[in-house]
């Protein structure tokens, strides 16, 4: 069990209270057993593992690397976003937490049942707005009216973005992300039940000079089915065990039908300058290279085999005798 770390002066207190006799080693004893019990709110029920839950905020960091490419790209500005804190609570608990008008993306995660919901600061969404309206990127809260152009490119904006959380859960499960609803008052919006357990994945963004929270809110209902799938060991392991394999065959058939040009080498001479610019039509270059001598067949820029010169079917062709040392398997 992880204690409290006492300080010097602390620790020296300590043992002088036991030497006057302040205070017993059965108090001491007593203390230690009363500090064992814990306090459970059965209203906050505990349903993800802590091994989960940094699953899942790993599974966020990389959707905030995708997001924070994806939004610099898209408004030319400078965004970052990363992972700030993942916390299991109550729904109720997290709709009080938010403000009361901000922008709520609801989404449907086929074949995953229930619904995930992406709250966005109302400074930031506004700050996004500016830039793709060919502004600054300053913001203004004035969420309780939205007009019907910005609510449509808020709806793209984050609809195009929650496309990267697709490629974010890719090794864990295959989902189809789908905007469902579009909602700005939090009380209007009932996922689950007051008491139903969600994950709350906090991400710090920055658009420009603007600073806010985009939080995404996962219900217990949405992860039951994949929550096996969530532990580290599954996740970094099995998964990756299971895809090798495939992945390997598919690169080597792909490999096999990889064109690479086969030269053979008849040759090289050395002249002059002067002789070059004097060549003509008919003239003879005299090769290194004697007539008998074996050819160099170079894969690539890699010589590879030794070869005779012949013909086979009327045509030019050349005949393998032996691998070149130093060739390309040799090398292993």
């Amino acid at each position: 069990m992880a204690g409290e770390v006492l300080s010097q002066n602390e620790i020296d207190a300590l043992l002088s209270a036991l030497s006057t006799g302040e205070m017993n080693a059965d108090d001491l004893k007593k203390e230690e057993e009363e500090r064992k019990v814990k306090v459970y709110d059965f209203k906050r029920a505990l349903r993800f593992s802590k091994d989960q839950i940094r699953s899942l905020t790993r599974i966020h960091e990389n959707f905030a690397r995708l997001l924070t490419t994806m939004f610099s790209a898209q408004l030319r500005n400078f965004v970052q976003i990363s992972v700030a804190t993942a916390d299991q609570i109550p729904y109720e608990e997290f709709i009080r937490s938010i403000p009361k008008m901000t922008i709520l993306n609801v989404f449907e995660v086929p074949p995953l049942d229930g619904r995930i919901l992406m709250e966005v600061n109302p400074n930031i969404a506004y700050a996004m707005i500016d830039r793709v309206m060919g502004g600054k990127g300053s913001s203004v809260n004035k969420v309780d009216n939205l007009t019907e152009i910005e609510t449509k490119i808020m709806t793209n904006l984050f609809e195009k973005a929650f496309e990267n959380y697709r490629d974010a859960w890719g090794n864990v499960t295959d989902i189809e992300p789908v905007l469902s609803e579009f909602e700005v008052n939090p009380q209007f919006l009932q996922m689950v039940s007051p008491n139903e357990t969600v994950v709350v994945i906090s991400m710090n963004t920055t658009v420009g000079e603007t600073s806010g929270m985009i939080n995404i809110c996962i219900p217990h209902v949405v992860l039951e089915p994949i929550i096996p799938k969530l532990s580290v060991h599954y996740w970094m392991q099995n998964q990756k065990k299971d895809r090798e394999p495939e992945e390997f065959n598919r690169l080597e058939e792909r490999i096999k039908h990889a064109e690479v040009p086969l030269i053979a080498h008849l040759g090289d001479s050395q002249i002059t300058i002067e002789d070059f610019l004097m060549l003509d039509i008919d003239d003879v270059i005299e090769l290194k290279q004697k007539i008998d001598d074996p050819l160099i067949i170079k894969v690539g820029e890699s010589p590879k085999f030794i070869a005779q010169p012949g013909k086979l079917n009327k045509k030019l062709a050349v005949q393998i005798l032996d691998t070149l040392k130093g060739g390309v398997e040799d090398d292993e």
